[in-house]
């Protein structure tokens, strides 16, 4: 069964904060929830659905709870970073199997002031591959991403120089976003010259930490119909995990080889087709693999491809990330994907910033990354449309 055109994006919200100390994870779930429904103009006793990882409490449990949800479907699917993308595709389906008319889905967390002090969740208990690599200096987020990107480095010549083009295209878009964590615009030269953190990743190639959180309504389109908002048309979804494979493990590649395919087919477009693409840049290495691998460019060539302004909007080949994503405005709770889905709907929607709004955008791509492209990772990857695409 195709999801191609059986569901709609309808209501988007992103918590306007970067710190929040005055407010529990539970009351941001509420907070961005009742935004997006608001934007989608209906409100919590329409929602028959709710998507939400388990990151707080007993996760779609705890939440429904709190917020009064009566519910008839529920999802929790745990995939890192990529999550509330795989969610968003999760809704289709069950919207399309008549399971549901309205999927809410709602991100919070505050690891920067739990960072601080502030109190915040932990991680669980230590699984097997965690225990053993963490004696070898995996424990951090970043150790994996370097390797990833000293592997790309070494196999098809990458430098740091085009690592930090990503960076520079992310900073352009902060600039025009008044909530961005980083504003600042940056030059190659100003990430080449901050701190190295993981060699050879700089601070200025790593993402920001931020409180905060974001949600979407998912709708049927008999429900979208009836609503007074533009909504985004979901024409294709895919998803992926890519296992360590005990250590046999090719750092060159990520789980969009396997995502991206499946969403181009089921939406029936071509890359030439994509006006936009919200990437998941946790660290620009990430961004290089996954246009790689999502096929915007032939593997090794990311370096070269980004060059030349190419993700910079409104003009660029192929503007990405223009709310200035995870490397300068908000990456919360540590999971991206959420303020990818966000983003590629304001695009489709014409609500970007017009200093950075695509010309006649009608098809955007948002895609999501969880774990770490230096271990074990799901990918996922949601192609959307306007309402006649």
């Amino acid at each position: 069964m195709s999801i191609r055109g059986k569901a709609f994006i309808a209501g988007i919200y992103e918590h306007p904060l970067r710190e929040i100390p005055d407010r529990s994870v539970s009351q941001i779930h509420a907070e961005v929830a009742a935004g997006a429904l608001a934007d989608a103009g209906l409100s919590f006793s329409d929602v028959d659905a709710y998507f939400c990882d388990g990151s707080a409490g007993f996760g779609p449990l705890s939440n429904a709870d709190y917020m009064g949800l009566r519910l008839k479907h529920v999802d929790s699917t745990e995939t890192g970073g990529s999550s509330y993308v795989v969610h968003v595709g999760h809704a289709a389906e069950a919207i399309a199997a008549g399971k549901c008319h309205v999927a809410l889905v709602t991100l919070a967390g505050r690891p920067r002031t739990a960072a601080m002090g502030g109190g915040g969740r932990g991680f669980g208990t230590p699984t097997p591959d965690a225990t053993f690599e963490g004696l070898w200096g995996m424990s951090g987020a970043v150790t994996g991403y370097a390797l990833a990107a000293t592997r790309h480095m070494h196999e098809f010549g990458t430098t740091s120089e085009q690592l930090a083009e990503v960076k520079v295209a992310a900073s352009l878009h902060a600039q025009h976003n008044p909530n961005a964590f980083l504003r600042e615009p940056m030059t190659v030269e100003e990430v080449l010259d901050s701190p190295m953190i993981c060699s050879p990743l700089h601070r200025g190639d790593c993402c920001v930490v931020t409180d905060g959180g974001g949600a979407v309504v998912v709708v049927s389109p008999e429900v979208a119909r009836d609503l007074n908002r533009t909504s985004a048309k979901v024409l294709g979804h895919g998803e992926a995990i890519k296992h360590a494979d005990n250590g046999r493990l090719d750092l060159t590649y990520t789980g969009a080889v396997v995502s991206g395919p499946i969403a181009f087919e089921e939406a029936g477009v071509s890359h030439a087709d994509i006006d936009y693409v919200s990437i998941y840049d946790s660290f620009t290495i990430t961004v290089i693999e996954t246009l790689e691998d999502l096929g915007f460019c032939e593997k090794g060539k990311g370096g070269q491809f980004v060059l030349g302004g190419t993700l910079v909007a409104p003009d660029g080949r192929l503007p990405f990330n223009t709310d200035g994503g995870g490397l300068c405005n908000n990456h919360p709770a540590n999971r991206g994907g959420m303020t990818k889905v966000i983003e590629a709907v304001r695009q489709l929607r014409g609500e970007a910033h017009p200093a950075v709004q695509v010309p006649n955008c009608t098809i955007a791509l948002a895609h999501g990354t969880g774990g770490s492209i230096g271990s074990r990772m799901g990918s996922s990857t949601l192609i959307l449309g306007t309402e006649d695409a």
